[in-house]
C-alpha cells in the first residue's frame, strides 16, 4: 500500500491567511504599517534607520540623527498617502531624508556662523584593496568618511546604490536625475574610492 507523506500545515500570516513561501517580511511590514499596525511600522523603522543615518552622515555630518528624526516625523505624517512596494518605500524614505537634509543645509547657511561646505567633504584614510571591498564595507565609519570626500553627485549615487540598495531607476528618482547619469556617477565614485584605498598613501 502506497502512503502519501503528510504535509506540514502552512504557516499563517496575521488574520489566519497562509503565508507565501518567500514572502518578504519587509513587504508584510509595509502592508501592516499602511493599515495602521504599529509593529509593522517598527519593523520598517528598524530596517531603514541605519540606512538613513549612513546616508545623512555624508550629507549633514554630525547632525544626521537630528535630520533623521525630522525625516521620520514626515514619513509618519505622510505614510497614508504613500502607495507602492517596499522598493518604492525605500526610495520615498530616502527622498524625504534628502529633502530634510537640503533644508538643514540651507538653515545652517543662513546662520551668522555658517557651516563651511568643506565640512561635508572631510575624509580620513582607510585601508582596503578593491572596489568590491569598498561596497562590502561601506557601512563602516571610515568608508563613509571616504565617500564624503567624493564629489556630491558621486557620493549620493554610491550611497543610494550600495547602502540603500536602490536600483538605478529608484536612485535616479531620489536625485532627480536620469538613470544613466546616476549609473555613471556611482561607477566613477566606486572607481575613485578603489583608487584611494589602493594607493600606498591612502
Amino acid at each position: 500500500m502506497v502512503t502519501t507523506p503528510r504535509r506540514s500545515p502552512p504557516s499563517l500570516r496575521r488574520g489566519g491567511q497562509p503565508a507565501l513561501p518567500h514572502e518578504d517580511p519587509l513587504a508584510e511590514a509595509l502592508a501592516g504599517a499602511l493599515a495602521g499596525d504599529e509593529e509593522g511600522f517598527r519593523v520598517l523603522y528598524r530596517s531603514m534607520q541605519p540606512i538613513l543615518l549612513r546616508y545623512l552622515s555624508v550629507l549633514v555630518g554630525s547632525d544626521a540623527a537630528d535630520v533623521a528624526s525630522e525625516s521620520w516625523l514626515q514619513i509618519c505624517r505622510d505614510l497614508q498617502r504613500f502607495s507602492g512596494d517596499i522598493q518604492g518605500f525605500r526610495a520615498w524614505s530616502m527622498t524625504v531624508a534628502r529633502h530634510r537634509a537640503m533644508d538643514h543645509v540651507r538653515r545652517m547657511r543662513r546662520r551668522p556662523q555658517t557651516v563651511d561646505d568643506e565640512h561635508y567633504l572631510t575624509s580620513l584614510a582607510a585601508s582596503a584593496d578593491t572596489a568590491a571591498e569598498v561596497t562590502e564595507g561601506i557601512a563602516t565609519a571610515e568608508v563613509l568618511r571616504l565617500v564624503a570626500s567624493l564629489p556630491r553627485d558621486q557620493a549620493e549615487a554610491v550611497l543610494l546604490r550600495a547602502v540603500a540598495g536602490l536600483d538605478v531607476a529608484s536612485a535616479a528618482k531620489v536625485l532627480g536625475k536620469r538613470p544613466g547619469a546616476v549609473r555613471s556617477a556611482a561607477h566613477r565614485g566606486l572607481k575613485r574610492l578603489a583608487e584611494i584605498m589602493e594607493s600606498p598613501h591612502g
